[in-house]
């Protein structure tokens, strides 16, 4: 573990393991870096994994109010000079951050699962309104099951009535994940909002020069597919893929089946035309 100064002044803890090349994770909304660290530890013969928490999370500063991707991209910014790092995975609300960032920051490589980019309204906003409301009511489960149903369309427990759903989350919230996920929930709606706010067509994103590996789980939403081959249709260089029996979490589960074609995403040679000078 070791500290880096933000832009700002304040202390951003990195996690550090492996040897190799280095690759920054930039974790999702309503997590820390705990569910990844077995991701890093299955990429750790290979490549020098880094791991921070965003702002307001764990061991991070708080964040500025109103929030704001800005300071999420300028504390990437920060690791990737402090690191050398060239490569970056971004999960979720995470894989928006790392895109905006990659369209002006020295990023050679960047995967993406689950990214969580709203192409011409194709991320399903309509449920945001109703869990804030929930949340300001003090309801944390209502809000949390608002938020699962409406981003996890695919999901069995999406289909049940709104009551059962709250006390499933009701339970949820006693577990240690569910309290964090719970005290993290409004955070995840601002960036919810701010992901919607940033809605648009796909070629807001074709200045980004990076190696762009476009992934999401066979398992998981509905609509990652189809965004994800609406950006592959713009950026120069991105591929997409979609991993077999794999949800949202997989990435945080770290199987062969998703940790395989990361890796050797990776480790291909950069060629000069493709590599930031």
């Amino acid at each position: 573990m070791t500290r880096i100064t933000a832009r700002d002044g304040a202390s951003i803890v990195l996690h550090t393991t492996g040897t190799g090349p280095g690759i920054v994770v930039v974790h999702g909304g309503g997590v820390t870096i705990d569910v990844y660290r077995r991701l890093a530890a299955a990429l750790a013969d290979r490549f020098t994994v880094h791991l921070y928490n965003r702002r307001g999370r764990a061991d991070a500063p708080p964040r500025s109010e109103p929030y704001h991707f800005e300071q999420d991209i300028d504390d990437l910014a920060v690791v990737l000079e402090q690191t050398g790092a060239r490569n970056v995975i971004g999960h979720s609300s995470g894989g928006f951050i790392a895109m905006r960032a990659a369209l002006r920051l020295p990023i050679d490589r960047l995967a993406l699962y689950d990214a969580a980019i709203s192409i011409d309204g194709g991320f399903p906003a309509d449920w945001l309104d109703a869990a804030v409301e929930a949340l300001r009511a003090g309801d944390t489960a209502r809000g949390m099951a608002i938020t699962a149903g409406g981003i996890n369309t695919q999901s069995a427990s999406a289909k049940l009535p709104l009551g059962v759903q709250t006390a499933i989350c009701r339970l949820f919230l006693r577990t240690p994940i569910g309290r964090s996920m719970g005290e993290l929930l409004p955070m995840t709606l601002d960036e919810s909002r701010l992901i919607h706010e940033h809605d648009g067509p796909a070629d807001q994103y074709a200045g980004i020069t990076a190696e762009v590996l476009l992934a999401c789980g066979a398992d998981g939403p509905p609509y990652y597919p189809q965004l994800n081959e609406a950006l592959a249709r713009v950026l120069p260089r991105a591929r997409t893929l979609i991993v077999p029996r794999s949800g949202h979490d997989a990435i945080n589960r770290a199987r062969p089946r998703l940790v395989d074609p990361f890796a050797a995403f990776f480790a291909a040679p950069v060629t000069p035309e493709r590599a930031h000078l």
